[in-house]
Parts: C-alpha cells; sequence; structure tokens
C-alpha cells in the first residue's frame, strides 16, 4: 500500500469520527437545550415508588352465613419521608394536622407527652398514675413494691415471682403491667425505649423539658407556632421518626385512617403544597351489628403492651402502626384473620397520581371465621335480657303473650340490677348460640383508635363499685359467683347415685342446730314455718335447704339417724368435678380470661385461711411488739414468728398452747394475750372444713364461685344424659371430639333431677312465670348472697355529708385528717384521703367503728339466678340467666322463658319469612 493510499484512508477516517462526535454533539444540544425543558419535566413528574397493600382482613360470620365483622373501603393519609425536603416536614405536618382538626378527623397521635392546665405531662407517667389510682394502690410505690402489694391484697402464698404473676393474670379484670424480669413497669419500660428511638439527652427528665428540647432543637419548629400547634406537628413528626428504622425511610408512613370526603379533596386540592403526602384506600374493620355479640367478637386496638411489641413486631413481622385483635374472637384467630399483604411498583406524578403500575403483587384477605351463634337469635337475647333488667330496675310489670309478671319486690324496684348476662347452649354438641351480657359496647369504636370521649363511655361511673355496669365486662366468662340453691340438684344426684332412694321423705323442722350455729331452710328464715315432709322431686321444686342439708351429711337431722349410703364432702366435691365446675369450659375465646378453679374444698379453705392471717400478722405486728434483745439478735425475728404462727393453723392447738407458742416467738407478754386471741378464735378455729362448711357448700353457698357459662355447661350435661361436650362458639370445631360421658354409678338418676326441676316450673317457685307457657320446661332459680355495702363514688364526699350523725366536727375533722396523712406519709394507707379522713373521725369519736361510718351507704342486692333447659321430654338448649343485684333468682325467670320462646319459634308469625326460615323450630 503506497502512501497516497493510507492518507486517504486517515482522512476518512478522520472525517468519519468527526461526523460522528458532531452527531452526539448535536444531540446532546437537542436534548439538553431543544427539549430539555420537556424531558426535564417528565424526570421530574415521573416517580417510582413501592407501596404497600394491606390485606383485608378475614371475615367473621354467624352459623348461617351473616356477616358480624366485615371490612368496607376507607380513605388514609400515607407519608412517604423520601419525597418530601426536609425543611418542608413542619409545614407540611402543620398543613395536614389543620385540615384534619378542621374536619373532626382523628389522625395518629401516639406523642407521649399531653398538655394540660398544670403543665406538661409523659403519657408514660399518667397510665402509671392512673392504673395505682384504679386499682387502689399507693402513688409512691415502684414496681417491685406495687408487685407484692398485689401478692398481700389478693392472698397470694406463692413467694417465686413468676407464680405470683401466674396466680395475678388469673384473676378477671385485673391487669398487671409490671415485668417480673427488670422489675419495672411496662409503661417505664416503653418511656426507656422512646427516649432511646428519639434520642433524647439524658440529662433531660421533665415533660416540659423533653418538649422544648424537641421542639427547638431536633424538629426546630418555628417560633410562631402556638405550644398547642406544635405539639399537632410533633405527632406527625413522631410518627415520622419512629414508626421505621432509616433503612426503610422509603415506605410511607400512615398518619390518618377513616377520614372524611372533605379531608380527601382539601388534600388533593393542596397535592402541590403536600408533597410525599398520598390518599390510599384501604379496607377498615366494620361490626354491622354494632353492639351485638360484641363480647364474643372482641375488639382491635393498637400494638401496645410489651408483650405484643415482642411478639407481634419481633416475631411475626407486624408494623407498629399495625392493628390488631385486642380481645374475643378477633383476638384468638388474630393469624387467620390477619391475611397476607400485598405490594405494588408504581409509577406516578409529582401531584402522586397514579400513572401505571410496574409491578404488583395480590394481597391475600384473611381466612372467614364461622361461629355457632345465630345472630338474630341472639339480638332477640339480648333484648330481652335489657327489656327484663330495666322493668326489674322500676319495679314494673313485664308483659308478652307468654306472661305478665309484676317485676317488684316488698323492698321495692330493684334499681341497682343493671347488669346481666345470658348464655343459650346446644345440649347435644356444646354449641354455644348466644351469649349476650349487658351493658354491652359498640367495637366500631376500636377500629383505627378509641377516642378519649369514646373510651370514657364504656368506662363504669362508679369505678369504686366492683359491680357498676361496665360495658367492656364479659360478664359470662369473667364473673364468677356462688350459684345458690341452681346448685342443688348436684347435691341430690350425688346423694341419689350413691344410694338415696328419691322418693325418701325427709321431715322439714324448720332448722337444723350444729354446734353454735343454726342452719335454717330459707321458709323458717323468713316466716318460721316449715314443709312437712319432702322427696327429692319437692326439695328440688321447693328448693328446701333442710332436705339438701341432710343429704349432704348422710344423715337424717329429723329422725336422728344415718342415712343409707355413704356420703361426704369429697363426694360433694368430686361431683362438682364431674359436672365441669372447676374447668374451663373450651370456648375459644382467650382474653378475658376465662374464670375457673371456683369448686371449695378443704385445702383452698386452709390454703386461704393462711394466707390471710399471714397478711393480717404483716401488717400488725412491728418491732415494738417483740422482746428487744430478739430483734437485736434476729433480724428475722418477726417474719419467722409470722410463719411459725401460720403453720400452727394447720394443728389449731388449744389456746394455752397458742399462748406458749406466742411467747416463744418472741411476743411480749403485755401484746400475748390479744395476739393469742386473734390467732385462735379469728383464723384457726376456722382454716379447717367442718359440717357447716359442708352445709354451706350442699346448698351453693360458701366459696362456690361459677360463671354463667359454666352454669350452662352444667345444665347441659344434667339435660343431655350425662354428655361432657366442651363449649364451643366457632363452628367445625375440633373440641367436639372431645366430648365424654360423666362415670355416673347409673345415668338414669339424671331423670329424677329432670322432674324435680320439672315440678320447680308448675308447682314450685317458678310456677307463675310458666303457667301460660306452651313448651314444659326444667329450670331452677337460685340467690346467690352478696353482703356489704355499696361505695360511693367520692368516700370524702360521703363522710362530709354524713358527719352531723358521727358527732364530729367538720373543722376538726380535716384538720385531723390533714395531720395524719403528714405524720404518716410513709404508710400507704394514709395516701388515700378517704382512708385517713375515716381515721379521724374515729379519733374525734373512738365510740364509731368502721360498720358505723358505713351504715349511711347503700346495701348490695343479691345475684339473682335462673337455670335451665327446654324442651322437658326432649332436650335441645340449655340456659342460664345471671342478674347482678336482682334480689330474688325469680326475676331471671321472664328472660329465661322469652328465650325459650323466642328458640322454639313461638314468636315466628311476627316475624317475616327469611326469620321463619332460620328458626329452630321450622329446621
Amino acid at each position: 500500500m503506497n502512501l497516497k493510499e493510507t492518507k486517504t484512508r486517515f482522512l476518512l477516517m478522520t472525517v468519519m469520527i468527526l461526523l460522528f462526535f458532531l452527531i452526539i454533539i448535536f444531540r446532546l444540544a437537542s436534548l439538553m437545550i431543544a427539549e430539555g425543558e420537556t424531558h426535564r419535566e417528565y424526570a421530574e413528574n415521573r416517580i417510582v415508588k413501592s407501596l404497600p397493600i394491606n390485606a383485608p382482613r378475614g371475615e367473621i360470620r354467624d352459623r348461617y352465613g351473616r356477616l358480624l365483622a366485615g371490612n368496607r373501603p376507607s380513605f388514609s393519609v400515607e407519608i412517604s419521608k423520601n419525597e418530601m425536603i426536609d425543611d418542608s416536614i413542619n409545614e407540611i405536618s402543620a398543613e395536614l394536622t389543620r385540615i384534619f382538626n378542621a374536619n373532626d378527623d382523628q389522625y395518629i397521635d401516639d406523642f407521649p407527652i399531653i398538655m394540660t392546665e398544670h403543665g406538661h405531662i409523659f403519657e408514660f407517667d399518667q397510665k402509671i398514675e392512673q392504673w395505682k389510682e384504679d386499682y387502689d394502690i399507693p402513688p409512691r410505690y415502684n414496681a417491685k413494691e406495687t408487685f407484692d402489694f398485689l401478692r398481700i391484697r389478693y392472698e397470694i402464698d406463692e413467694s417465686d415471682p413468676i407464680d405470683v404473676q401466674q396466680r395475678l393474670l388469673a384473676i378477671p379484670e385485673l391487669t398487671v403491667p409490671i415485668s417480673i424480669r427488670t422489675w419495672k413497669f411496662t409503661e417505664e419500660m416503653r418511656k426507656e425505649q422512646w427516649f432511646d428511638q428519639m434520642r433524647i439527652p439524658d440529662d433531660l427528665e421533665r415533660a416540659s423539658e423533653v418538649f422544648e428540647w424537641l421542639r427547638n432543637e431536633k424538629f426546630l419548629i418555628p417560633k410562631n407556632y402556638s405550644d398547642h400547634r406544635a405539639r399537632d406537628i410533633m405527632a406527625i413528626r413522631e410518627q415520622i421518626e419512629t414508626q421505621l428504622p432509616g433503612f426503610m425511610q422509603y415506605q410511607p408512613i400512615k398518619v390518618a385512617q377513616d377520614i372524611s370526603s372533605a379531608s380527601v379533596s382539601l388534600i388533593e386540592e393542596m397535592s402541590y403544597e403536600l408533597p410525599g403526602v398520598n390518599i390510599v384506600v384501604e379496607p377498615v374493620r366494620t361490626y354491622p351489628n354494632k353492639s351485638a355479640a360484641a363480647h364474643i367478637l372482641g375488639n382491635l386496638g393498637k400494638i401496645s403492651d410489651q408483650s405484643e411489641i415482642e411478639y407481634y413486631i419481633n416475631e411475626k413481622g407486624y408494623l407498629p402502626s399495625d392493628i390488631i385483635g385486642k380481645t374475643g374472637i378477633e383476638h384468638k384467630f388474630e393469624s387467620q384473620l390477619k391475611g397476607k399483604d400485598g405490594s405494588q411498583r408504581v409509577m406516578v406524578d409529582s401531584r402522586g397520581r397514579l400513572v401505571r403500575v410496574l409491578e404488583k403483587e395480590e394481597a391475600t384477605p384473611g381466612d372467614t371465621i364461622q361461629l355457632t351463634i345465630d345472630m338474630e337469635f341472639q339480638k332477640r337475647v339480648e333484648e330481652i335480657l335489657e327489656d327484663v333488667l330495666k322493668t326489674i330496675q322500676t319495679g314494673g310489670t313485664y308483659q308478652t303473650p307468654w306472661g305478665t309478671n309484676d317485676l317488684v319486690s316488698r323492698q321495692g324496684p330493684r334499681k341497682n340490677a343493671t347488669s346481666g348476662s345470658v348464655v343459650v347452649t346446644d345440649v347435644k354438641t356444646g354449641e354455644i348460640l348466644a351469649m349476650a351480657n349487658y351493658p354491652a359496647y359498640d367495637p366500631n369504636l376500636f377500629v383505627t383508635g378509641i377516642s378519649n370521649d369514646d373510651w370514657e363511655k364504656v368506662m363504669p361511673e362508679n369505678p369504686r363499685d366492683p359491680l357498676a355496669p361496665r360495658p367492656l365486662l364479659n360478664i359470662a366468662m369473667s364473673t364468677a359467683v356462688q350459684p345458690g340453691s341452681t346448685y342443688k340438684m348436684l347435691t341430690g344426684l350425688a346423694a341419689i347415685d350413691n344410694g338415696l332412694s328419691p322418693n325418701y321423705r325427709i321431715l322439714d323442722r324448720g332448722y337444723i342446730q350444729v354446734g353454735e350455729h343454726s342452719f335454717g331452710n330459707w321458709l323458717w328464715n323468713q316466716s318460721r314455718q316449715t314443709m312437712g315432709y319432702q322427696n327429692l322431686y319437692e326439695a328440688i321444686a321447693d328448693s328446701n335447704n333442710y332436705y339438701f342439708y341432710s343429704i349432704a351429711n348422710a344423715y337424717d337431722y329429723s329422725r336422728n339417724r344415718p342415712l343409707p349410703y355413704n356420703m361426704d364432702v369429697e363426694t360433694l366435691i368430686e361431683y362438682a368435678h364431674m359436672f365441669g365446675l372447676n374447668d374451663a369450659t373450651g370456648i375459644e375465646i382467650e382474653r378475658p380470661r376465662e374464670q375457673r378453679g371456683g369448686v371449695p374444698n378443704p385445702e383452698s379453705k386452709l390454703r386461704m385461711t393462711k394466707a390471710v392471717l399471714r397478711n393480717h400478722l404483716n401488717r400488725l405486728l412491728t418491732e415494738e411488739d417483740f422482746e428487744p434483745e430478739l430483734i437485736e439478735s434476729n433480724s428475722e425475728t418477726i417474719s419467722e414468728a409470722i410463719e411459725f404462727l401460720v403453720d400452727m393453723a394447720e394443728v389449731n392447738p388449744p389456746r394455752y398452747e397458742v399462748y406458749q407458742y406466742v411467747r416463744e416467738v418472741g411476743i411480749k407478754e403485755s401484746r400475748a394475750n390479744a395476739i393469742t386471741d386473734l390467732v385462735k378464735y379469728s383464723y384457726y378455729n376456722q382454716a379447717n372444713w367442718s359440717i357447716a362448711d359442708t352445709m354451706n357448700f350442699s346448698i351453693g353457698q360458701g366459696s362456690h364461685a361459677y360463671t354463667p357459662l359454666q352454669m350452662t355447661n352444667y345444665m347441659a350435661m344434667v339435660a343431655n344424659g350425662g354428655t361432657r361436650n366442651p363449649l364451643t362458639v366457632v363452628k367445625n370445631s375440633s373440641s367436639r371430639d372431645e366430648s365424654e360421658a360423666i362415670p355416673l354409678n347409673n345415668p338414669d338418676n339424671l331423670l329424677h333431677i329432670h322432674r324435680g326441676m320439672y315440678e320447680a316450673t308448675v308447682s314450685g317457685g317458678a310456677r307463675r312465670y310458666f303457667q301460660d307457657f306452651p313448651i314444659k320446661v326444667a329450670a331452677k332459680t337460685g340467690t346467690a348472697q352478696r353482703e356489704g355495702k355499696i361505695p360511693p363514688i367520692d368516700e370524702v364526699e360521703y363522710l362530709l355529708e354524713n358527719l352531723r350523725r358521727f358527732n364530729v366536727d367538720k373543722s376538726s375533722v380535716i384538720e385531723e385528717t390533714e395531720r395524719l396523712m403528714d405524720e404518716n406519709r410513709d404508710q400507704h394507707q394514709y395516701q388515700d384521703k378517704g382512708y385517713a379522713m375515716r381515721r379521724a373521725i374515729r379519733n374525734l369519736n373512738p365510740s364509731l367503728t368502721n360498720r358505723d361510718l358505713d351504715e349511711y351507704k347503700e346495701d348490695y342486692d343479691n345475684f339473682s339466678w335462673f337455670t335451665g333447659f327446654a324442651p322437658y321430654e326432649d332436650p335441645e338448649i340449655a340456659i342460664s340467666v345471671l342478674i347482678f343485684q336482682g334480689g330474688a333468682g325469680g326475676y331471671g325467670a321472664p328472660v329465661f322463658r322469652e328465650v325459650v320462646a323466642e328458640y322454639m319459634g313461638l314468636n315466628v308469625e311476627n316475624k317475616n319469612d327469611n326469620h321463619m326460615l332460620n328458626s329452630f323450630m321450622t329446621r
């Protein structure tokens, strides 16, 4: 190749390369100059986002498929922090909260500093204080002291903290927000965690200091905002700061749920001014029947307790903003109802509007849970219970096609009969057909977080009164009381199953004398009359205490001779256990905890007596009661003395020996006689089981404690011939395979119990409620004794109103009260002004006793039970009715009757065709 050709080729290549670069330069110039604005706008207005898709929560339906808990679409507001300019976060947060407030929409506000008229306080501290106030715990007690205080109050013998905690957690309506691992209140731990999350300096402790530091140093909120507006901003900022770790800042944060269309419109209109703010449509829980079956369904709530944080967030991967089931079916089946969230990658413009979906993983809805209840039947049961309660309160007449009854006693209306429960079960399967509690609440209030105003509405008006109406209380599961005469059938069954003839007649002589105690039949106690000779059927029908006292001890007191069979308290306990009265019923609901373990026995009585004695001596004995040299030589003298005296309750030695023991443990001679008499006569003599205890046991009084669920299950076993089915509220439950036959000597003996219960409705105490009723039923009334006085809402106010009756001067009482509180700051009782004032009045008038101070308080009335089954000839359902302060068992009879009428389809002519098709009778 010659030189000329080489130069030509080189020139050609050079031209081509220059041309190539000219083309690139021209195209770049075109993109950057001519089309630059267009592409810049496109790039700025096209953002790729990854968005979660919340899974719809699984539905809950009744036995016929009716919706009990479902979902509806709602608007939520989310913030994507990575799309916001840091300098604009405060302005955006302020504008959002302004919109929410203007339209009365709630936004998520977990910011734990509250502004009050007295200044700033931490919500963590407020919750601890409120909890202590609710349970009457001294304000100054730390977590460990509070735990020990509760152990003593509830007379728990165990010393191991884990065992004590388990015993405390078994007490319905008692929450124990204490970690035994750290000996801190759970709210203390949450406070420490929040301080760490917000990186608050260690030298800041007061709420006002932390508030100012967050406002001025961390969030840099301008001075022109008021503290209230600044707090609104911090509520949003706190959500952004704490909900997600730094490496997940691209995930949107939910700041408001279920907002109004007015707020949606404003936020959409201001989308340019609110970058990073998005409106999303997501499912929210709805309960179409409102309060119906609320205690079965349960409610939802935020993840709040430390145990919930550890389980749901740390173990299950829930987000801190997720809503979970807190009680009832919603809690028990949380994992099935939750579903699986999906996600999608989308392209949106600068205003957050969807351009296109790039990829999408659909959410998987939660499973549907089908219950055993019939919602229409459930509603009617609730209505019947409410109607009867309101009639009892006014002393009115309850009238239906099946009976007219005046629900008023000689004492007048029972105005405090404000709460009750009804449970209806299928005796053949154990399925719960209805479980009604009154009052109830609307679980819709909890779906996105309950407001303070709504929370106050579901709280008792008088928190000091344990029987005050509590809408959140699941009475059917959590309230265990004496069964009264409804227990007598079990005593009768135990006797005839061990050899007593049901036709054996015992002469009612009115009362039985056992030592210093007299045990009378109710008719004798009321009017000094007797019932003559009675057999089992008549005794059940007339509720004859004398008869059941006799057969429980296998002794005919009227003839002063033994009965021809063996029977003692162990036999009675065995039959109570057979019929499930000491066990949980099997219902799937775990929260609230089901009450159990209510059958009394000699061991529990001794254990309880020892625990009460220990607590009494711990409060009573001080170093001043002991010989000085013993205290100096052994710091454990007092505790060792107390344990020795407590253990002697098992022996119950004669008084002179007790006195010797009291002196031997080091108690001064001047105090020995008083301590001896206390432990001997108030405790040792009562510690061991006696015939008197068996008497009370036989008629359902004493220490028995059973729930409406347990009583209904017991009735079902009586009705179905002795088969024990676990109760279930979930259709197709596996618990059905756990049915077992009760090991009776002769199951046919239950037919004698049936007959006695039937006689109670045609000739006995309940006859007036069923004389016009076309269905034969078997039932029994019961009255559970409730002694004591109703504590007023304000003890101090009550005392001040009655000072004249106590013969003391107001100014002197106030002065003495203040002195006692000041001088006894180390004693928790005196931090309660009511307690201190009671002591002050008694100091000023030593003749007064505590009973005198309570004289003008209102008396509690008795619990009213009515339980049985229907129809009599071929039982299908068992029913238990419990009415708080109903006074007499008969007042539950109209509820029982109307529930049976509804179940049997007696009212279908007044219903529509759909209801008729679903009625039990037509099926």
